[in-house]
């Protein structure tokens, strides 16, 4: 079954890695939110050109001041959200934003003073342009027009808006949303673990998704379920900074179809169905808005029409930042899941929206739940393993697999 989306509006070395973010359907309240948030950040595709400043980055983010805690949004993303009309005045460099003929608030960037319904206010902050974009404060957003905002911590997002309108958009530092070059967005290293007396020595590379010019696909080998590739192949097929080997798939059948198992989902299209599967889905939007859900999500989610990607695998590693790991619950029959050893593949998130890949040889399961832990991540699951194994960067492999597999999650910085 094919579908289109609908709705859319993304201890050896160092160089360093930090912690995540994922899903939760528990949302706080706007003021409570303030106090206590995090940072992370991408979000949704661009609103019409009447609300574009300038140029548009990739994709759309709530900026926090580390100072203040204040939260600011850009103003692209807002028209059409609860009746709201953007105009920009270049020359001026002014928005007015309009909700009906009820409300119309003007604001200048740079400046406190504004104006609603013609009555002078003083704001607590001045709108600002940064990475392409206007941000005008979402408090004087939120109370003037009247516009729901509920933040989510676990996942590092705000939801703004009711209805069929509503938007999930991340949050993150301000200054975080800038293009921070590939040396910095993308970092590759080599590290050691020590779990239960023992150490395993990882190839580990931290992605920061929040970066505009970075990419996520989920790929298949030959553009075509059932087939398999070099990863490598695949890789610089599609012109990918980072390659990772992803979900299961049948790897040991004569046939020259080797059907993956699990769902697949790549720009937006259900390439691959797997009705009642339990184990754990990496999904993330156009703005790279990354989460873990369980397989029995998978359909609600899907028919939000936001999810740009998913890839499913599991067991699930960590969860809010402690090692859980169920198998029987994502329906793992074979026993020697928890007690075998071999090489491993796993991806995390961080709380600041950056994606841990990492490949380990030897460990267990469980163990590779606390290595995931020890990375950073704050949530994480396990990927295809033994001889699907495999890690490529900047043209090379850190890892190589001992096959040739069906599909991969891959980055791409442009």
């Amino acid at each position: 079954m094919i579908r289109t989306r609908t709705n859319r509006t993304t201890s050896t070395s160092t160089r360093a890695i930090t912690p995540l973010c994922t899903f939760t359907k528990r949302l706080l309240p706007l003021g409570l939110a303030l106090v206590c948030l995090i940072s992370a950040g991408s979000s949704l595709a661009p609103a019409p050109a009447s609300a574009a400043v300038t140029a548009a980055p990739a994709k759309n983010v709530v900026l926090l001041d580390a100072a203040s805690g204040h939260a600011f949004v850009p103003s692209r993303v807002l028209t059409g959200l609860d009746g709201l009309q953007i105009q920009w005045d270049a020359s001026r460099q002014r928005l007015t934003i309009a909700q009906g003929e009820a409300t119309t608030a003007i604001l200048q960037v740079g400046s406190a003073k504004a104006e609603v319904n013609g009555e002078p206010i003083t704001l607590a902050d001045s709108p600002f342009t940064e990475a392409g974009a206007t941000y005008v404060p979402l408090q004087f957003i939120s109370s003037t027009f009247q516009l729901p905002a509920e933040w989510d911590k676990t996942a590092g997002s705000v939801r703004l808006g009711q209805g069929d309108a509503r938007l999930t958009l991340p949050y993150a530092n301000r200054g975080a949303a800038s293009s921070t070059g590939a040396g910095k967005a993308i970092i590759s290293e080599r590290k050691t673990y020590k779990v239960g007396g023992r150490s395993f020595t990882v190839q580990q590379v931290t992605i920061s998704l929040m970066d505009p010019k970075v990419h996520l696909m989920v790929a298949l080998a030959g553009d075509t379920v059932g087939k398999v590739e070099e990863l490598s192949s695949l890789a610089k097929r599609h012109k990918a900074v980072v390659a990772v080997n992803g979900t299961f798939f049948n790897a040991y059948t004569n046939d020259a179809y080797k059907a993956p198992y699990g769902y697949i989902v790549n720009g937006g299209e259900l390439k691959m169905k797997a009705s009642g599967d339990k184990r754990t889905i990496f999904t993330y939007d156009s703005n790279l808005l990354a989460r873990l859900i369980p397989g029995a999500d998978f359909n609600e989610a899907f028919a939000a029409g936001t999810m740009e990607g998913a890839l499913q695998a599991g067991p699930r590693l960590v969860v809010n930042g402690k090692v859980s790991v169920d198998v029987k619950a994502e329906g793992f029959k074979d026993p020697k899941i928890l007690t075998g050893g071999g090489a491993r593949s796993a991806l995390g998130l961080t709380r600041d929206h950056k994606l841990i890949l990492l490949t380990s040889g030897g460990a267990t399961i469980p163990q590779l739940a606390e290595i995931m832990k020890q990375a950073g991540a704050y949530q994480a699951m396990n990927l295809d393993g033994g001889a699907s194994s495999g890690l490529y960067y900047n043209g090379k492999y850190l890892t190589q697999p001992g096959r040739k597999i069906s599909n991969a999650l891959i980055v791409t910085y442009q």
